[in-house]
C-alpha cells in the first residue's frame, strides 16, 4: 500500500477529513502545504481504489513539475509511476503514458487536448485535484475538465487549492459549482490551528513622489483623456468622470459593440472615443507607475497604429507637446523615482545580508527588463528575470531560471505574474519588493506569499503618491477582506446544508 512521506499537522488532517468525504475547495494562504494536503489525499484514494489513478492539473509546467516531484519525494509510490504530462510531449506517447501511470501531474490545458481528441477517459480516476482553482472560470480549461472527469469517473472527488478564490460573490459561486464544491475549508494567517506555522512578515509601504516634469507630462495627456470622456458622456456614459477606471471603459466599449451591431451607426464612433480613452488610461498608468521607458515605447506604437482612436491622439497638440517634453527628459537620462528608490533598498538589504534572496513583482515585461537593467549595475546584486511564455520565454528556460536563483547563481528575480502562484523555491525568500501594486486580491494574496515560508521576511510596496499606485494598494487591501468574508458566509451555509 501506498504511503505518505511526512507528517501532517493538524489543519492538513482536519482538511483531509473534510475533502475524503465531498470535494472540497481549500482556501489557505500561500506556503502552508496545499500540495502536503493533496498528496495525502490522494495516497488515501489510492488505497481505497488500488487500481485508481489520480489526476492533479497545475496552470503552468514550473508548477506542474514543481509538483511532481513533491510527489516523488513524499511517497513510496515508484517514481515511473509518477509523471509530469504537458503539450511538449507527444500524443502517442502522452496516450501510453495514461494507460501506464498512477500518478499523473499536468497542465489542464493538455488533458483538456486529450479528452477532446478521446486519447484519455477519465473513468478510472479517484481524485481530481486542481491547483490555483480561482482559475476555474466560465469555459476555463479547469472547468472543461472538471465537467468531464464527473461524468466520466466511477468513483470522483474533487479537491480544490488556492490561496485566493476572489473578492466577489458571483465569482467565488461560480468556482463553487464550475468545480461541483460540497464543502469549504477555510484557514487565513490568524485561524487557531495555523498560528503557530506563520513566519512573521514585516510589510513597508515606501512612497515616491513623481517630478514635476512628469506631471507636466501627465496634465497634457490627462487633458486629452477628459476630453474623450466628455465625449462619451453623449453617448451615455453616466459614472463620474473622477471616478471612471479602465474597467468601466471596457464595459461601456462592449454596451456600443452592441448598440452598433442593433443598427445604431453613430456607435461606432462611441467605439472609437472608448477604444482612444483605454489606450489614453493605459499611456498614463505606465507614466505614473512604470517610468519613461514604458511609457515612451507605448507612445511611438501608439504612432504605427492605423486606427482613427490612435491617428486623434496622435494629432492632439497636447500630445505633440507631451512628446516634446518626454525627448527633453530621455536627453537629461531621468527615469522614474521608483527605480533609483529600488536600487537604494536593494543596495541596503545587500550590505545587511550579502545572502539575501530577493523577489521583485511587476506587471509589465518592459518594466522587468528595466530593473535588472538598472541592478546589473550593483556590484553585489545579481537579478534575472523570470517572464511568461506568452511574453517570450520557453518553459524549459523557467525552469532553467528557477534552478539557478535556487543554487545562487543569481540573488534577485524579477518577474511578471508567473512568479506569483505557487512557486516554492528552495531556501526560500527573505524579502519580497512589489513594484508595483497590482488591484486584484488574489494576485496581492499570490505575492504576499512568496516570503515568510521557512523564516520571518519582509515585504516592501513601493508606492507612487496620487497615483494609481495608491488606489489599487488600497483596493486589494480592501478586496482581501471582503473575500474572507465572503468564504466564511459561504462556509456556514453549506455546512448548515450538511447538517439539515
Amino acid at each position: 500500500m501506498p504511503q505518505i512521506r511526512f507528517t501532517l499537522r493538524e489543519y492538513q488532517k482536519n482538511i483531509v477529513e473534510t475533502a475524503k468525504n465531498k470535494n472540497t475547495l481549500v482556501v489557505l494562504p500561500t506556503g502552508l502545504g496545499k500540495t502536503k494536503i493533496a498528496i495525502a489525499l490522494a495516497i488515501e484514494r489510492l488505497n481505497k481504489f488500488p487500481e485508481s489513478q489520480i489526476l492533479m492539473c497545475s496552470p503552468t509546467r514550473p508548477l506542474s513539475n514543481q509538483i511532481k516531484n513533491e510527489f516523488l519525494d513524499s511517497t513510496s509510490i515508484d517514481e515511473s509511476k509518477i509523471i509530469l504530462l504537458t503539450g511538449m510531449i507527444s500524443p502517442k506517447k502522452r496516450t501510453d503514458l495514461y494507460k501506464k501511470s498512477k500518478i499523473i501531474v499536468a497542465t489542464p490545458q493538455t488533458i483538456a487536448k486529450d479528452l477532446e481528441n478521446k486519447r484519455i477517459n477519465l473513468e478510472n480516476f479517484s481524485l481530481l485535484v486542481l491547483d490555483e482553482a480561482h482559475r476555474s472560470r466560465m469555459k476555463y480549461a479547469n472547468t472543461i475538465v472538471t465537467q468531464s472527469y464527473m461524468k466520466q469517473s466511477q468513483f470522483p472527488r474533487i479537491l480544490a487549492l488556492t490561496a485566493s478564490p476572489g473578492s466577489t460573490k458571483e465569482k467565488i459561486n461560480e468556482i463553487k459549482e464550475n468545480l461541483f464544491i460540497e464543502a469549504i475549508e477555510l484557514r487565513d494567517e490568524e485561524s487557531k490551528d495555523v498560528k503557530q506555522y506563520i513566519q512573521k512578515k514585516n510589510i513597508e509601504l515606501i512612497e515616491v513622489e513623481l517630478p514635476k516634469e512628469f506631471l507636466e507630462i501627465h496634465a497634457l495627456l490627462s487633458e486629452v483623456y477628459k476630453k474623450r470622456l466628455k465625449q462619451l458622456k453623449e453617448f451615455g456614459l453616466t459614472k463620474p468622470l473622477s471616478i471612471i477606471n479602465k474597467r468601466d471603459l471596457l464595459d461601456f466599449q462592449n454596451y456600443l459593440f452592441s448598440e452598433a451591431k442593433s443598427g445604431n451607426r453613430a456607435s461606432y464612433y462611441g467605439v472609437s472615443l472608448t477604444a482612444a480613452a483605454i489606450k489614453l488610461s493605459h499611456a498614463l498608468e505606465l507614466l505614473e507607475t512604470q517610468g519613461l521607458s514604458s511609457f515612451s515605447k507605448f507612445l511611438k506604437k501608439l504612432e504605427t497604429e492605423t486606427s482613427k482612436a490612435s491617428k486623434n491622439i496622435n494629432q492632439e497638440p497636447q500630445t505633440k507637446k507631451a512628446k516634446q517634453l518626454l525627448e527633453k527628459l530621455q536627453e537629461k537620462d531621468l527615469d522614474h523615482p521608483k527605480l533609483t528608490k529600488l536600487a537604494e533598498i536593494i543596495k541596503t538589504e545587500l550590505k545587511n545580508n550579502i545572502n539575501s534572496k530577493i523577489i521583485i513583482f511587476a506587471n509589465f515585461r518592459d518594466t522587468v527588463k528595466n530593473i535588472v537593467k538598472e541592478l546589473d549595475k550593483i556590484p553585489e546584486a545579481s537579478p534575472v528575470e523570470l517572464i511568461g511564455q506568452k511574453e517570450g520565454i520557453t518553459q524549459k528556460k523557467q525552469l532553467e531560471t528557477i534552478k539557478q536563483f535556487e543554487e545562487g547563481k543569481y540573488n534577485i528575480i524579477v518577474g511578471t505574474q508567473i512568479t506569483e502562484e505557487g512557486l516554492d523555491l528552495k531556501g526560500g525568500l527573505s524579502i519580497a519588493i512589489f513594484f508595483d501594486q497590482a488591484a486584484s486580491a488574489i494576485r496581492k494574496i499570490q505575492r504576499t506569499g512568496r516570503v515568510g515560508r521557512l523564516e520571518a521576511g519582509k515585504i516592501i510596496h513601493l508606492i507612487t503618491k496620487g497615483t494609481r499606485d495608491q488606489g489599487y494598494f488600497w483596493k486589494s487591501h480592501k478586496d482581501v477582506k471582503k473575500m474572507k468574508n465572503i468564504i466564511s458566509r459561504m462556509k456556514t451555509k453549506l455546512d448548515k446544508q450538511t447538517t439539515l
